[in-house]
Parts: C-alpha cells; sequence; structure tokens
C-alpha cells in the first residue's frame, strides 16, 4: 500500500470516527435529557478524575466558546460559567449545583495554566548577584541549612558544605534561574528540621535515620553522598518537566480545592526532594555517575503514580500538611 494510500485511509477514519462520537453524543443527550458537562458533573465525584473529563470536553467540543473558556482570566469565569449555561440551554435554577461543579473545574483548570505561566517566569529570570533580593534570598538559604555555621564570606568555599559546585552559588542557578532558590529556600526555611537532615545524610548517607541492622540488611556498604543544592536544582528540572507536562493535574486537582498556587508547587518540590532522597539510599549507587539513572527511574515511579486519576502525592513533613487534610 502506497503512503498516500495509508494516509487517505487513516484521514477517513478520523473524520469517521469523530461523526460517529458526535452521532452518539446527540443519543445520549436525547436519552438522558442530560449534555455531556452534567452528565460527567453528575457521575464523577470531585477531583482529577471529573475535572481532567471536564477539560476535555470543553477542549473538544465544536463550539468555539467553549474551547476558549479553559484559558479565560480568573475574574472571567463566572460569566464563561453563565456563557456555558446558554450555549448548552440549561436552567441554572433547575441546575444550581452544576454552575457550582464548573466553576470548581474552571478555577482548577485555569489555575493551572497561570500557575505554569508564574513558574516559567521564575525560570527564566537569572540570578543576579547586583540584586538585593536575591542576595537576602541566597544567604537565608545558608542561615537556615547551618544556622550555627556563619558564613565567613560571600564567596567562599564553604558553599560547598550544602551542596554548591563551587566558591559563588550564583553560577549553579543557571538552569532553573530563580526558581531554583526559591524552591530550595521554602523547602530549607518551612521544613527546616527535615531539610537539615537531608542535607546531613546527603553529606554523610550511611549515617542516615536508618537503623544499623536496617544498613547491615540491605547491604548499604558503599552508600554514596551527592551536592544537596545541586540535586535540589535539579529535582526543580523534575518538577517543572512534571508540571509543564500536564502529568502534576492529577495531584493538583486533587489537593487543591480551587486555583493551584506557587505554594502548593513548592510544596511538591518539598515531597520530591524528601522522596528522592530516600529512593537514592534504597537504590545504593555505586558511584554519583550513577545519579543520572537513579534520577529516571525516580522520574518513572512518580509519573507511573500520578496516572492514577486518584492519586494525590502524600507529603510527610509539616508544610504540606494542609494538602493531606483536605
Amino acid at each position: 500500500t502506497s503512503p498516500f494510500a495509508r494516509m487517505f485511509v487513516q484521514v477517513c477514519l478520523y473524520f469517521y470516527c469523530k461523526c460517529l462520537w458526535r452521532c452518539l453524543k446527540f443519543v445520549v443527550r436525547k436519552l438522558t435529557g442530560r449534555c455531556e458537562l452534567q452528565r460527567i458533573c453528575y457521575n464523577t465525584k470531585p477531583g482529577a478524575a471529573r475535572t481532567m473529563k471536564i477539560e476535555a470536553s470543553l477542549k473538544g467540543s465544536k463550539s468555539k466558546r467553549l474551547q476558549t473558556s479553559v484559558s479565560v482570566h480568573p475574574d472571567a469565569i463566572e460569566k464563561t460559567i453563565d456563557d456555558i449555561m446558554e450555549l448548552k440551554r440549561i436552567n441554572p435554577d433547575i441546575n444550581p449545583q452544576l454552575g457550582v461543579s464548573l466553576q470548581a473545574c474552571l478555577l482548577q483548570i485555569v489555575g493551572y495554566r497561570n500557575l505554569i505561566a508564574e513558574v516559567e517566569k521564575l525560570r527564566r529570570e537569572p540570578y543576579d548577584s547586583e540584586n538585593p533580593q536575591h542576595e537576602e534570598m541566597l544567604l537565608k538559604l545558608w542561615k537556615c541549612l547551618k544556622p550555627n555555621s556563619p558564613l565567613n564570606a560571600r564567596i567562599s568555599k564553604q558553599w560547598c558544605e550544602i551542596g554548591f559546585q563551587g566558591d559563588d552559588p550564583k553560577t549553579d542557578f543557571r538552569g532553573m534561574g530563580l526558581l531554583g532558590l526559591y524552591n530550595l529556600v521554602y523547602f530549607a526555611e518551612q521544613d527546616t528540621e527535615i531539610a537539615q537532615q537531608v542535607l546531613c545524610d546527603s553529606l554523610h548517607p550511611k549515617y542516615s535515620q536508618l537503623s544499623k541492622a536496617e544498613w547491615e540488611k540491605k547491604k548499604f556498604d558503599k552508600a554514596i553522598g551527592y551536592s544537596f543544592a545541586i540535586v535540589g536544582i535539579n529535582i526543580t528540572d523534575l518538577a517543572y518537566n512534571l508540571l509543564v507536562s500536564g502529568a502534576l493535574k492529577t495531584h493538583f486537582y486533587n489537593v487543591a480545592p480551587e486555583a493551584p498556587t506557587l505554594n502548593h508547587f513548592q510544596q511538591t518540590f518539598c515531597y520530591l526532594m524528601h522522596e528522592f532522597h530516600k529512593f537514592w539510599i534504597e537504590e545504593d549507587p555505586l558511584d554519583i555517575m550513577e545519579f543520572n539513572r537513579v534520577r529516571e527511574k525516580f522520574h518513572k515511579r512518580i509519573l507511573k503514580q500520578l496516572q492514577n486519576p486518584e492519586m494525590a502525592l502524600c507529603p510527610h513533613f509539616a508544610a504540606s500538611e494542609s494538602l493531606t487534610n483536605m
């Protein structure tokens, strides 16, 4: 079969399936008396499962007004709901809960898009040593992680003690810009005790919180440490890619009752740092050259977890207790 013939068959199948799908939707609406949005809201419980179905339905609609409803300004969501109800010929007085459910879903959908823009802006902003605010944040990171060890000078080999590569950390932020610093400071400030413990373990992994019996059982005789700050910037990159790819929708739509915020993203970063640290110890790599292999394996594990629409990453630290209590 020629490539042209195969392409022609694929195009025909596409249009056939699309027309068949629209016909089925029309028949189901006539039989149930409800449009697809109503069926989703009434038959799917709140959370990622419902919001992702609503998002797919709006994006796949033949109506431009419905397609663009997922990208409106947050202030325009109420009017957008009214437009949807009018377009679908749904009486809001008879279906009051539908408007509430759609509003909650749209707040999450629009909020996720806005969060990507906010995170991207931070990622693109380079660290500037001439900016007092940037310098203040960097010094705060040191104070939170090493409260009993004064920094002798701004340019110092001491930075290597918290996992930077050289005597001036500004060069290490190039890949993730201010986003890497924001995340590290959030972790160190909001979960100080855990951040300090992870830092200590990263320097001396064989003497982590695992008991001696557990070490001997698992034979972690070649435990290799890692650079805390550099790994934090690397995990920021992982969290960023999960966000931009849409993989984090499952988690955010399940834990944020309305629009997910930068705090939600930073709490997720803390969770990933904590989990990666445990994963690194369990993997017991022979040397630091195995970092990319371990990171990729960890990435795949998180992705697999997020494929479950019921999934909400479960933090084990104070900053994210509010998520688990929702």
